[in-house]
């Protein structure tokens, strides 16, 4: 099978395009794609770190340098739970909130450009083939690697 046979070639394609294409937006307002996706999924209240992880898809341990940059930026605060020292909630600035709001605007523009460029049934449709791929990605049974694999 060619690699452009696949459906995950043109997942990443895809994908790639479009975070290229946020990145290239983002980076005039000074931020990442990626800190502007967090950004836009910190609530008023707060967001859990793990919460945050789970959203980005990465463990809380490989997004504490992402949150560590974002602080420096003047993006973000942490302050520990007052129930449980051990949970850490992330709180926008004033400065997190303006940029979040451009962010926003930016995620807002791409889907108007993609709407007015899709017809109705073909979102619909990208969307239930993307929901279905996503719940077989996730129902697909994992191959157990005998211990001579494992060891190479």
């Amino acid at each position: 099978m060619k690699q452009q046979e696949t459906v995950d070639y043109f997942l990443k394609v895809v994908w790639q395009n479009v975070a290229n294409t946020y990145n290239q937006i983002a980076s005039g307002f000074g931020i990442t794609q990626a800190i502007g996706y967090v950004l836009i999924n910190i609530d008023k209240e707060g967001t859990a770190v793990t919460q945050l992880a789970g959203l980005l898809g990465v463990k809380a341990t490989s997004l504490s340098r992402m949150l560590n940059n974002m602080e420096e930026l003047g993006l973000i605060y942490r302050e520990a739970s007052l129930g449980d020292k051990r949970s850490v909630k992330v709180y926008l600035t004033e400065f997190g909130v303006e940029k979040r709001h451009l962010a926003k605007g930016v995620v807002i523009s791409f889907n108007e450009y993609l709407n007015a460029n899709m017809t109705i049934p073909e979102k619909n449709n990208l969307i239930n083939t993307l929901q279905k791929l996503n719940k077989l990605t996730l129902a697909y049974p994992i191959p157990i690697q005998d211990e001579e694999q494992k060891n190479k």
